[in-house]
Order: structure tokens, then sequence, then C-alpha cells
């Protein structure tokens, strides 16, 4: 029985009861006075739709938003840390809420922030800042090979699967998509029916287990993903070999949270946890996964084809370019998903100690495609804990030509961070398949929320760079973004982060000595490492 059953129910019955005793004695007449609003209050809140909370959990689901209503002055007692003690995931909640609710985000008092903290960092400004008319700027995705380019938002729906998340939730991201008119990435779980309803763009990523393209054995099937990736709503194909949170650990959607719905999606048995495999089946060196991208672009009819991986050894990075330099096959874009990214479960060993934090390793990404002479033919997308537009001027700066947002998208949904997504009791209706739970969700409501998010943010980018006075984000540079080392000590990006010359890797002469060993130990044959 859902808690919503379980007050309606005793309401009923509490009703009943005062009823019957109010007619013995006069005074239990009160009863009805104190009780009767606390009754009509639980009702309001199960018949309206703008707060999931309150759908799910009548009148106790009030004490949430008194307790948000008055932050600012318990902050010191709920406030989460950073390493060097500065106040994070309070403070862009918070602004993810205003954002998505499209009401005033501005904050009083000047910066919340120690700004002679090691760690402070800031971008610089202009004296003659500029005003910048394009408010929606693109991203083209797709090389020579691709007959159907993509035109994308600089910030895009990170991967979260129909599974980890519910139906409402999945509907109300993708007609988000479709109204802010940016893409969702479907997560490894498969391309469902409501990824499709509302006919946002979608990237439809393909995992180690081939979920709604894989034949009765587990294995990639050709004519299923044919038939779904040339879906004119489908725009791009990524190729899932690793994320963030758990690096070298594959996937998992616990059988508690497996539907029969989801197990016909993913072509899938009954009863088991739903495990993905570490690694793919389809491929298995570097020049194979080349050779996957080529037939998924060809299977697609002609739309960009790329993949996503957590950086971890980093011969193995260089193998595939060494792949790419043999075969002549590149892929239109890679997403490089940091370190610190979030899952709905993993063991704490991967999501906190395995995988190269993000910007390290875009700047590495960047550089290996750099010092190839690829960097102009493949996109690169950053993900992992992107919230802000100064997020996503700050890692553009380092490299990447986009973002994904999960956890911003998820805040935007109504999130609350309860960290219950692996027990299919998601107090928001968001990560669960409990009917009682996701039915709460407004799809309408929380759709117009993630449309504001992600709108509000790109319009915050456009003006920061034209405060930095700079046109579009093509001219960012690693100089443009400060950082204090410690005490007085004041570095930019440039000077923090090395960066190598273009073509710098195509010979031993001009190869920058500590990129020669990693280089030496790749193969394009197989991920084994040289010795």
């Amino acid at each position: 029985m859902s808690v919503r059953q379980g007050f309606i129910i005793s309401a009923v019955v509490f009703t009943a009861i005062l009823f019957l005793l109010a007619s013995y004695h006069p005074l239990l007449h009160w009863g009805f006075i104190i009780i009767g609003p606390i009754v009509l209050l639980g009702l309001y809140d199960l018949l309206q739709t703008k707060h999931t909370i309150w759908r799910i959990y009548p009148i106790i689901g009030h004490l949430r938003y008194i307790f948000e209503s008055i932050r600012p002055e318990i902050q010191q007692y709920f406030v989460e840390s950073d390493i060097n003690g500065r106040p994070i995931n309070r403070e862009f909640r918070s602004l993810i809420y205003q954002r998505a609710k499209n009401v005033r985000d501005t904050r009083p008092f000047g910066t919340q922030f120690d700004v002679y903290r090691a760690g402070y960092e800031w971008m610089n400004h202009s004296i003659m800042p500029i005003h910048i008319e394009n408010k929606h700027p693109r991203v083209s995705f797709g090389g020579s090979d691709c007959s159907k380019p993509y035109d994308a938002s600089p910030m895009n729906i990170s991967a979260m699967s129909y599974g980890a998340l519910s139906k409402r939730a999945i509907m109300a991201l993708n007609k988000g998509a479709k109204m802010g008119g940016f893409a969702h990435n479907t997560g490894e779980g498969g391309l469902s029916p409501y990824h499709l309803e509302y006919g946002g763009d979608i990237i439809w990523q393909i995992g180690t287990g081939y979920f709604s393209c894989r034949n009765s054995e587990g294995k990639f099937d050709k004519e299923l993903f044919a038939e779904k990736a040339q879906l004119d709503v489908v725009k791009m194909i990524e190729i899932k070999l690793s994320q963030g949170a758990k690096p070298g650990h594959g996937g998992i959607l616990p059988a508690a949270k497996l539907t029969r719905e989801i197990a016909d999606i993913r072509h899938v048995p009954m009863g088991e946890d739903v495990v993905s495999p570490a690694a793919h089946s389809a491929f298995s060196s570097p020049k194979g996964l080349l050779e996957f991208v080529s037939e998924l672009r060809k299977l697609s009819g002609g739309k960009p084809v790329g993949f996503k991986l957590c950086v971890g050894i980093k011969s193995e990075f260089l193998a595939i370019c060494k792949a790419m330099q043999e075969t002549g096959i590149t892929p239109d874009f890679i997403t490089v998903d940091g370190g610190e990214g979030g899952t709905g479960a993993a063991p704490i060993e991967f999501s906190n100690s395995v995988g190269t934090p993000l910007r390290d390793a875009v700047i590495f990404v960047n550089n290996a495609l750099l010092g190839l002479g690829f960097r102009d033919r493949i996109r690169i997308i950053a993900s992992a804990k992107i919230l802000t537009a100064f997020h996503i001027v700050r890692i553009i700066a380092l490299g990447a030509d986009t973002v994904n947002s999960a956890r911003g998208m998820m805040l935007a949904l109504g999130c609350i961070q309860s960290r219950s997504c692996n027990t299919d009791k998601c107090p928001t209706g968001i990560a669960t398949q409990d009917p009682a739970r996701y039915k709460a969700l407004n799809i309408d409501n929380k759709a117009q929320r993630v449309a504001n998010y992600h709108n509000s943010t790109i319009d915050h980018l456009t003006q920061l760079l034209g405060a930095s006075g700079l046109k579009s984000m093509d001219e960012l540079k690693p100089c443009h973004i400060n950082r204090r080392v410690n005490g007085t000590t004041v570095s930019n990006y440039e000077e923090l982060y090395s960066s190598i010359k273009s073509n710098c890797l195509l010979c031993d002469d001009t190869m920058p000595d500590n990129w020669k060993n990693d280089w030496q130990k790749a193969s394009a044959e197989c991920w084994q490492q040289k010795i």
C-alpha cells in the first residue's frame, strides 16, 4: 500500500470515527475544526499536480518546502562542502530549482565563496563587453562521412536509461528537450517508446548489453539496430565504452526495478538483475571499435556516430588514435565522462577511486587529437557534474565543444538527492518503477522545468561570453579562466595545463618526451599494453 492510499483510507476512517463520537458529545465537534483542515490539505495535496512530493507524501511533504524556505538561516547545519570547504551542492541545487521554476535566481550580498582560498576560480571579463544576439548557439556534428549531420545545443541531457528512471521521467525529459531544442541521450538501457513520445532529438546510446538491438544471445543485431537508428528522431549514435561513475564495471539494473515492459524493451529475462558486461562483444580491438563506428554510421543512414569513455590507461586511448591513423576511420565525436560522474548504483570504490577526473581527461583527449591532426574532424562532448554556465565555459576553454548534464536535468525534474535511486523508493517519482510513485510526476510541468533550466543556462552562457568580449564559444581559450593556486599565487588555465602543438605526435622528432612512453605502448591491433 502506498502512502497516498494509506492516507485516503486513514482520513476516511478517522473522519467517520470523529463523526460518530461527535454525535455523543458536543465538545468533540472541535475535532472537526482541528482535524478538518489537515484532511482538506491532504486531499488538496493528492489532487494537485505541481509538486510530486506532496502527491506521494500528503501533508508531511510540506516539511521539505518549509526547510527549503528557511535554508539561508540554517545553511551552516546542512551545507555540503568540497575538499576546500566551499558550499557546492546546496548552492547549485537552489540555483537549478529557481531556474527550472523560472523564478528570480539572483543572489544578495555578493560572492558566496572565500575568494582567497586555494582552488577558487573565476573568468576574465572585458572592459568592452558585447551583447550577443544569438541566444541559441549550435555546434555542428558530423564529418565528411556523414550524410545527416546534426546541429546540437551546447548543453544536452546526459545518458540516463529507462529502467533507471521512470517512464514519466523519461517522457518529461524528452518533452523538455523538444520544447528547448536540445538533445536527449537514451542511456544504455535502450530506445523505448517513451523516448519517442514527444519527438525530442535523440542520441541513442549503444552499451555493452546492446539493449533494444540485441539477439536472444545478447549479441548485437544489425537489423534491429538499423530499423530504429533510421528513425528521424534519432540524430546521433553513441557507443558506450565506459562511464565515469563506474569505469570498467558495466551497468546494472536491479531486479527490483525490472518490469515486464522494460524486459521486453531490452530483450532480457525477468526476475534477474540486468547486468551489462564490462566490455563489448561486437569488437575486441581499437581497429574493431572504429570498424564498428563505420558500420553503425552506414546502418543508421549516415548519422554522426561516436563513442563515450572515461579515460583510464592513456596508451589504450592512444591505441584508438593509432587505429584512426591506420584505418582512416574517425568517429564524429568522443564523449569524455569524468571519474566524478554520477550514477544510480555503483560500488563506492569505483565511484570514488577509479577514472580520470573530467578536466584532466578532456585536456588529454584534446591534446591527443590535436597532436595527430584529428581535432578539426572530431567533436568532444564533456560530461560530469556540469550544472551552470560557468561550468560549461570552464570545460570548453579546456577543449570541449559541448557538454552533457545528468545531475542538473535530474534536479530540474525535481530530484532532491535522497540517494534512494537503487531501492525503487524514489520520493519524487523519478528513479522508480513503482506506479504509486511515478504516476505522481506531472509530465507537462516537469518538462517545462527542464526546458526552463536548459534555456536559462544557455542564456547565461551567452552572457558570460559577452562579458568577456567574446562573440562565440570558439573564442574561449584556457587563458580566460583563472585559479588561485595558493595564497597570493594565481595562474590561468593556460599556465596550469600543458598543451601540445598541432601534429606534433606524428613523428618522434616533434613528439613531447612525456608522450613517448604511452605512444610506444599503444597498438592499433589490441588493447593490451606493450611491455
